[in-house]
C-alpha cells in the first residue's frame, strides 16, 4: 500500500515539475524575444500566447509582432471611424480625426506589406526583404506619430482615449520593428525552421 502511495506521489511530482518547466520554458522564449524591444512589458503581454509556436525562432516572433500590431491598429482605426460618424468634434478637431484615419490606414497598409513579405522570406532575397520590411515599419511609425501630432484637444475624454490607443499602436509597431531588426541581424539561417 505504501509503495502505491509513493508511486502516485512520484507521478504527481513528475507531472507538476514537467508542467512548471514547460511553462517556464515558454515564458523564457517570450522574454528572450522581447528583450530587444523598447516596450518590454507591452511586448510580453501582447506576445505571450505565441511562445509555444514561435519558441526561439526570430522569424516567427517578427511575424507575431507585426500580426498583433495589425490587429490593434485595425481596432483603433474602427474607433476613429466611429468618432468621425458621431460628429462630436467640429472644425480643426474633426479635420484632425480625418487626418488620423488616413494616417492609420497608411500605417495599416505598411504593416500588411511587412507581414506579407515576412511570410515569404527567402534566403536569396533576405537582405532586400528585410530592407523593405524595415522601411515599411518605420513608415508606419511615422504615420502613427503624425496622427498623434494632429490631435490638439487633449482635454476631451474621447481625444485622450484616442491618444492612448494610437500611442499603444505606435509602441507595438516599435516593438515589431525591434523584432524585425533582430531577425535581420540573425540572418537567413533562421529561416530553415520557419
Amino acid at each position: 500500500m505504501i509503495w502505491k502511495f509513493v508511486l502516485v506521489l512520484a507521478c504527481l511530482t513528475t507531472l507538476i515539475c514537467s508542467t512548471m518547466c514547460s511553462s517556464k520554458g515558454g515564458e523564457s522564449y517570450v522574454h528572450d524575444a522581447c528583450s530587444v524591444t523598447r516596450y518590454q512589458d507591452l511586448c510580453l503581454h501582447s506576445l505571450a500566447s505565441f511562445s509555444s509556436t514561435a519558441k526561439d525562432n526570430p522569424s516567427r516572433w517578427a511575424r507575431a509582432g507585426v500580426s498583433v500590431t495589425i490587429s490593434q491598429a485595425k481596432n483603433v482605426a474602427q474607433s476613429l471611424l466611429k468618432l468621425r460618424k458621431h460628429n462630436f468634434l467640429k472644425g480643426r478637431g474633426r479635420v484632425a480625426i480625418l487626418d488620423c484615419v488616413e494616417c492609420l490606414q497608411d500605417a495599416l497598409d505598411n504593416l500588411h506589406n511587412s507581414l506579407g513579405v515576412l511570410r515569404k522570406l527567402g534566403t536569396q532575397t533576405f537582405n532586400d526583404q528585410m530592407g523593405d520590411v524595415t522601411t515599411w515599419l518605420s513608415t508606419a511609425l511615422t504615420d502613427e506619430d503624425t496622427c498623434l501630432d494632429g490631435l490638439e484637444d487633449k482635454k476631451r475624454k474621447q481625444v485622450k482615449l484616442l491618444l492612448n490607443q494610437v500611442t499603444n499602436v505606435s509602441y507595438m509597431t516599435s516593438n515589431a520593428l525591434a523584432l524585425v531588426n533582430k531577425l535581420a541581424t540573425t540572418g537567413p539561417q533562421c529561416l530553415e525552421n520557419s
